[in-house]
């Protein structure tokens, strides 16, 4: 499948994996791009040898091209920056901020830069400070969100801006694909359904709630307090609603209660297994997600289903 960002960063295929936070290590990111994909390491919160660990991990699975995901409110943001740059990583999202302040040292050394943006304003601003494409993530998807949908934003950035555009959020198979490909987008990024590949290292724990999951079982928590997240239901989304209930009442809200109760709740699902108190950050297409799978095997099924769709809509309207 040609497309822009194919060329732009020199990917087979037109899918990106999302830079999960505590998921997305070098074994999954390793092996989407040997797929074919561009994996991406999630910088997350952690320091620098961390996350400089996880690039030589995946120098040593693939000499295909693969992202590295830094969260501009992170700590150790500055020194995510000077490793890319030290490592000569090809691409970089960002998430979590502006990346104005390093846009020309990513330049300087040929660093392909791609924010997340959930707005057409946010996403021209990206374009006019030098960003070679956006993603942009509807609602939809696991995670931190914001309040639109993908089917709606994605038309809207991809007529505001001349860089390409990769759409997120809702997009679990062919279909997915087939429709933001007719929005107008360049490339998917996909989250949820890598969370049950082989080669994910999440716990199973939380393999199996996302593979068992229904089209209702995904929930957005702090819709009116702090930052809103969606995740499986468990035990810990159902304090927060409880808690959100009793704050709204409030005429000064105790907002210290949310930051505490969501603390380490990522790694408790993530690497404990704990799915009851910990946070499963799914997608509302995780009822879509029926089996593990391998890396290339998602691959694979994303793109010859969005063949077989796109093929049979024009054979049915021309």
């Amino acid at each position: 499948m040609q497309s822009k960002i194919g060329e732009l960063i020199g990917i087979e295929y037109p899918i990106f994996q999302g830079g999960m936070a505590w998921i997305a290590d070098a074994s999954l990111a390793g092996a989407v791009s040997e797929a074919g994909g561009l994996g991406i390491i999630a910088g997350g919160n952690a320091p620098k040898e961390v996350v400089q660990t996880e690039i030589k991990k995946i120098k040593e699975i693939t000499d295909k091209p693969f992202g590295v995901n830094i969260m501009l409110l992170s700590p150790f943001a500055q020194d995510i920056v000077d490793l890319v740059c030290e490592e000569n990583v090809p691409v970089v999202t960002t998430g979590a901020g502006n990346p104005s302040k390093y846009m020309a040292r990513f330049k300087e050394h040929n660093i392909k830069v791609i924010p997340v943006v959930p707005s057409v304003a946010l996403g021209a601003r990206m374009e006019k400070i030098g960003a070679d494409a956006v993603i942009v993530e509807g609602m939809e998807a696991g995670g931190h969100i914001g309040k639109l949908t993908t089917m709606s934003i994605v038309p809207q950035v991809v007529d505001a801006l001349t860089i390409p555009v990769i759409a997120a959020g809702g997009i679990g198979d062919g279909r997915g694909m087939a429709a933001v490909l007719m929005l107008g987008a360049d490339a998917v990024q996909v989250g949820t359904r890598f969370l049950v590949a082989k080669e994910c290292t999440v716990h199973e724990n939380y393999k199996a709630r996302i593979i068992k999951a229904r089209d209702i079982d995904t929930t957005v928590t702090c819709q009116h307090f702090g930052h809103p997240v969606r995740a499986i239901k468990n035990k810990l989304t159902n304090e927060y609603d409880r808690l959100e209930k009793i704050e709204l009442k409030k005429a000064n809200p105790d907002l210290v209660q949310f930051d505490e109760l969501g603390q380490g709740a990522l790694r408790k699902a993530v690497v404990e297994g704990d799915v009851d108190h910990g946070s499963i950050m799914a997608g509302q297409i995780a009822g879509l997600v029926t089996k593990e799978e391998t890396a290339k095997e998602i691959i694979e099924s994303y793109i010859s289903e969005t063949k077989e769709v796109m093929a049979a809509e024009c054979s049915r309207w021309l």
